[in-house]
């Protein structure tokens, strides 16, 4: 993967801008750890005064990120930055996590910017095309869930989100009510070794073709015992290329997300590490605008399951956002990014 192209050596000194923005979602979105009304994402942007590149994260409570930790964490390199810091050694100096994609994607996007050329021409993959993505039904009520999957049911490929009591009942619940569109199920943690066989069951039953995270990640041993019907994906059990050894045997795929893997540059090399070792690809996203998909798109040309849709959750987009035809995506213009 070529590393070249965004060195700062020999060019004006870059200037980087941080800034948080709140995007309300369409309702509210939920999963097994909560509900939330609206999108906080991170915005890092990197300009030599001609060329300006962009980038978007979404910090993760779950593994311990907040807003202004990781608005915090970026800022932090604008002097190292200035000072010719450039993408190949900003995967040694940040962890993996939203702060380090926010800067990956904008150092990506500023030398495309740059060059006159595309991030996949740089980065030496095909060029993109439009993919299916999921679009994703909430934890509700079955009844409610029903109302949404019914909504939803003309689109090819349906996310559910389960994990609580009486998930049998809503997975039955939206095939009913969307018996034609291709069902995946994330748990988000929220099963337990006592009712995977269940639920499992639950799923293989209503058709369903995947399913995500069913258990606790520091729990997730029993996947390796217990038979599944059912191709279960790792999602909160894997981050960056370093976890994924210890999810073979327990694992048939794995969720790659940029706000995990710290960025594209590390999601490409994960996603060839993945397929090495037997993974099934997902590509998944958190609830942001069309700016954190964007990269995610050249990444997902090689994934089984795309979840692209966050910026369908949201009521508004942002300017020059991805073309959504029904379930299709299509790949960002460079107004966008890259």
């Amino acid at each position: 993967m070529p590393n070249r192209p965004d060195k700062n050596s020999g060019s004006a000194p870059l200037a980087l801008r941080v800034r948080v923005e709140r995007w309300p979602i369409a309702g509210s979105f939920a999963i097994s750890r909560g509900a939330k009304t609206e999108a906080v994402v991170v915005v890092a942007e990197l300009s030599d005064g001609v060329h300006r590149g962009r980038g978007e994260c979404v910090p993760y409570g779950r593994y311990g990120e907040t807003v202004e930790g990781v608005a915090a964490a970026i800022e932090a390199k604008a002097r190292d930055i200035a000072r010719g810091l450039d993408r190949e050694h900003l995967q040694s100096v940040l962890p993996p996590g939203a702060a380090r994609n926010a800067l990956d994607c904008a150092f990506w996007d500023l030398a495309a910017k740059r060059s006159g050329r595309p991030v996949h021409e740089l980065a030496g993959i095909a060029a993109p095309k439009p993919l299916t993505t999921a679009y994703t039904i909430s934890l509700a009520a079955p009844e409610a869930m029903a109302q949404a999957a019914a909504k939803a049911a003309h689109r090819a490929l349906l996310k559910i989100k389960l994990g609580g009591g009486g998930d049998p009942a809503r997975i039955a619940a939206v095939r009913r009510a969307a018996p034609r569109a291709e069902l995946i199920v994330d748990a988000n943690e929220g099963w337990t070794p006592d009712d995977l066989t269940e639920n499992l069951a639950a799923c293989a039953q209503a058709g369903v073709t995947f399913i995500e995270q069913p258990l606790p990640a520091n729990r997730d041993d029993a996947l390796a015992r217990i038979p599944h019907p059912l191709p279960i994906c790792a999602d909160e059990s894997v981050h960056a290329t370093a976890s994924l050894p210890a999810l073979v045997g327990k694992y048939d795929a794995v969720n790659i997300k940029l706000d995990k893997t710290g960025g594209l540059t590390e999601a490409l090399t994960m996603a060839m590490e993945s397929e090495r070792l037997g993974f099934t690809l997902m590509v998944g996203c958190m609830v942001a605008t069309s700016l954190a998909m964007a990269p995610a798109m050249l990444l997902a040309q090689r994934a089984r399951v795309v979840d692209l849709d966050g910026p369908l959750l949201l009521a508004r987009d942002r300017p020059a956002g991805l073309n959504y035809e029904g379930s299709l995506v299509h790949p960002p213009t460079s107004a966008l990014w890259g």
